[in-house]
């Protein structure tokens, strides 16, 4: 057994409204691979904020190479030798990749900066690594995978003692894979701790020492890699108690019309060839894990990102969607996961908002009819049950739940019959679900049909009427509600070509 150089004991971290880390425990030693696993919002990206300082701790402890520690921000952790290298990268892509390893540390020459220097000790690192990269390069002109290595090299450049890799194959292709795990096994042999953020079970199989699972901002517990099964981690991830019962069977007509039928459907990595169909009065969810490609078919599917081939029929009839006006046209409406980046503007009113899909209904001449934009809002505001002081209140100013009623009180005012929603009860407390749910069912039982995108398991198993599971932008299983369970649903989720 090595030595331990990183131990987090009984962490807690809240938040309004949220407890997003309740006892949680880590611990990683020299020379291993240590994955962190747990469904999206399990708290493992809490976890390591808390651990490089950009949150503070509730409770608990932190200890490395044996002294107890709290770091204030990032620059401190850094310091003491531990470094992230992050799913989203963060290199200036208008540099030299020596310039970025070096950034804030450059070699001088008097006033002047160091160029061939920083090239020589970029190198030199790269030669530690067998990495084969030219320190001259501008980073922009490399693959995504051979920026992340740049960021490897940064990290070990600071002298880290433990590397937090965060999903850290989601973009690389297979080659890349290979070449990443060369340097993690040679990281491991030097004797680094790694911890290893994943979500792909062959991958923790192949890398790994030993995993941890939390849940629910819990620690499950941890287990030795070559002694556990893929099952066994996915009943750790997904064996919490399901408060909400799932549905049992479907509530949708044998023979209900097909209202949309995608097929072929290509836009960017993460949408790869998706073919679904649609009928009138179901909730299909979407499940997968993060980067599986849902949201990204849902945007192309919108006309919010462009597609590069596939085709869409609504009612049997083939439409060409170039623009979310396009969409709109054709009576599909999308609520973004993102309501108050995408779905509303929050400094208007409940009113404004509401009719926001629909203006050239509410125009008289070259203004808004007033009158009628706040009868249509009242109208939503009573139906959904919304609570605001009055129509005039503006939407900043209502809690999560509220708002997404407003948004979907959007689209209904617009009278889509097509609803894609994504991740409709994210950031909404418990009350505010249950109200959303009783409303997707009553729109699914007046005939409209939904799209229902989730990383909720138990949300996806209690709403859905049939499941599509996407991983790596593929569709990897299909399910009727009758056969679909959390784990048949994780190993569609985690199936690979």
């Amino acid at each position: 057994m090595s030595e331990v150089i990183l131990t987090m004991k009984g962490i807690d971290k809240a938040f309004p409204g949220v407890y997003a880390l309740k006892g949680v425990d880590l611990e990683v030693r020299k020379g291993e691979v240590h994955a962190l696993m747990g469904e999206n919002g399990a708290g493992k990206s809490t976890l390591m904020k808390v651990l490089t300082g950009i949150y503070a701790k509730d409770g608990g402890m932190i200890a490395f190479e044996g002294s107890e520690v709290e770091y204030q921000n990032p620059a401190q952790s850094q310091e003491a030798g531990i470094s992230i290298v992050h799913q989203e990268l963060n290199m200036m892509q208008h540099l030299t990749v020596a310039q970025n390893i070096f950034i804030g540390r450059e070699f001088m020459n008097g006033f002047i900066i160091n160029d061939n220097k920083m090239n020589k000790e970029a190198k030199k690192l790269f030669h530690k690594l067998n990495i084969d990269i030219e320190p001259s390069q501008m980073m922009g002109n490399l693959t995504v995978g051979k920026q992340q290595m740049c960021e490897i090299a940064k990290a070990i450049s600071k002298e880290a003692k433990v590397i937090i890799f965060d999903e850290p194959t989601a973009a690389l292709t297979e080659k890349e894979i290979e070449e990443l795990f060369k340097i993690i096994r040679g990281l491991r042999s030097q004797g680094l701790g790694i911890v290893y953020i994943s979500h792909r079970m062959d991958e923790i199989k192949v890398i790994t020492d030993r995993v941890s699972v939390m849940r629910d901002g819990e620690y499950v517990g941890t287990v030795i890699t070559k002694e556990t099964t893929k099952e066994d981690i996915i009943n750790m991830m997904v064996g919490r108690v399901i408060y909400e019962a799932p549905k049992e069977k479907s509530n949708v007509a044998a023979d209900a019309p097909v209202v949309l039928r995608v097929e072929n459907l290509n836009a960017g990595p993460m949408v790869r060839n998706i073919s679904f169909e649609l009928h009138k009065g179901e909730i299909l969810g979407f499940s997968g894990l993060m980067g599986a490609g849902r949201t990204e078919t849902a945007r192309a599917l919108f006309g919010v990102d462009q597609k590069s081939s596939g085709e869409v029929y609504v009612n049997g009839k083939k439409i060409d969607i170039k623009s979310p006006q396009d969409a709109v046209a054709h009576g599909i409406g999308y609520l973004s996961e993102d309501r108050k980046r995408f779905g509303l503007v929050l400094d208007k009113t409940v009113a404004e908002n509401t009719v926001l899909a629909s203006l050239d209904d509410y125009m008289s001449g070259i203004f808004i009819d007033g009158v009628k934009e706040k009868r249509a809002a009242q109208e939503y505001v009573d139906k959904l049950k919304t609570k605001t002081p009055s129509v005039e209140q503006k939407v900043v100013n209502l809690s999560g739940g509220n708002q997404q009623k407003i948004v979907i009180a959007k689209w209904l005012v617009r009278n889509c019959d097509i609803l894609i929603f994504d991740e409709p009860t994210r950031g909404i407390d418990v009350g505010a679900k249950s109200e959303i749910y009783q409303l997707i069912n009553e729109l699914a039982a007046e005939g409209k049909s939904i799209i229902m995108i989730s990383s909720e398991l138990t949300e996806i198993l209690r709403m859905s009427d049939r499941i599509m599971v996407m991983c790596e932008g593929r569709k990897t299983g299909e399910l009727s509600i009758e056969e679909a369970s959390q784990e048949s649903i994780m190993h569609a989720a985690t199936a690979r070509e």
